[in-house]
């Protein structure tokens, strides 16, 4: 650009040597368009460069939420599964509730520690939005659904943190005053009911705390404490949370097919 200039200085002021002003003025306009040019096609290609590089962080950053909104997805999924055996062992309760002919210790013990459980959602919350990161998006769609996440989110952790307070203040104490801990820990570890606790499906852990010595009559759990209703309270909880979490799960979905169409 500088040598351009002056080679356009050099010819203006041979011009004007001659004294030929009604060419210089044409060149003049002519030059002037010339530098207006080159300034506009500069900033074309400084623009065209910036949009590049946005697109690059643009898929950087779907990349990232796609690893983020799988790993969600997959740790929602085993959340569900977990309340839906607390469902499963509320139920066997209610049953052996209703008919004490049927009542066997060991099993019960099982379905009590399976009601214990608390499963609680914790997700990534990507910090696109704080950060302003989300402006790379260009997906309209695509924003606003990841604008509404964290609140779609406190929907389902709220209610888990309702049933968590519950069941250690109320249901559990209830439970560990009519029960033996040590039979009870004991059917948890031998049931491997600790892999909802590692949330590992192959985990196996051996650990035998042997069953109390103790005389103990289970029916008293269930004449003398309020389990029939902590059993009620805990299904109907799972079953309320899982109805807020497939809604929840239907959204990482539509957030996950976005962002794939978006990284064709």
């Amino acid at each position: 650009m500088s040598s351009m200039l002056r080679f356009f200085s050099k010819i203006r002021k041979s011009l004007l040597d001659e004294g030929k002003v009604a060419r210089y003025t044409k060149y003049a306009i002519g030059e002037i368009f010339l530098v207006v040019v080159g300034i506009l096609i500069a900033l074309q290609i400084n623009n065209w460069n910036e949009a590049r590089k946005d697109r690059v962080q643009e898929q950087e950053l779907l990349l990232q939420l796609k690893g983020e909104y799988e790993s969600n997805l997959a740790e929602l999924d085993q959340k569900i599964k977990m309340r839906n055996k607390i469902i499963v062992s509320a139920f066997k309760l209610l049953e052996y509730q209703d008919n004490s002919t049927k009542r066997e210790a060991n099993d019960i013990y099982k379905h009590l520690n399976q009601i214990s459980v608390t499963p609680t959602f914790d997700p990534i919350i990507n910090d696109i939005i704080s950060s302003d990161r989300i402006k790379l998006l260009q997906n309209t769609e695509l924003k606003k659904l990841l604008t509404r996440w964290t609140s779609d989110v406190t929907y389902v952790t709220e209610e888990e943190q309702q049933w968590a307070k519950y069941r250690s203040e109320r249901m559990r104490p209830d439970i560990m005053k009519y029960t033996s801990s040590r039979s009870r820990f004991n059917v948890y570890f031998n049931s491997n009911l600790v892999e909802d606790f590692f949330l590992g499906d192959d985990l196996e852990v051996e650990f035998d705390l042997g069953d109390s010595k103790r005389k103990q009559d289970i029916n008293v759990v269930f004449e003398q404490s309020n389990l029939e209703d902590h059993v009620a309270i805990a299904a109907t909880w799972s079953r309320l949370i899982n109805e807020q979490s497939k809604i929840l799960r239907k959204r990482i979905l539509e957030i996950l097919d976005l962002i794939e169409k978006d990284l064709e």
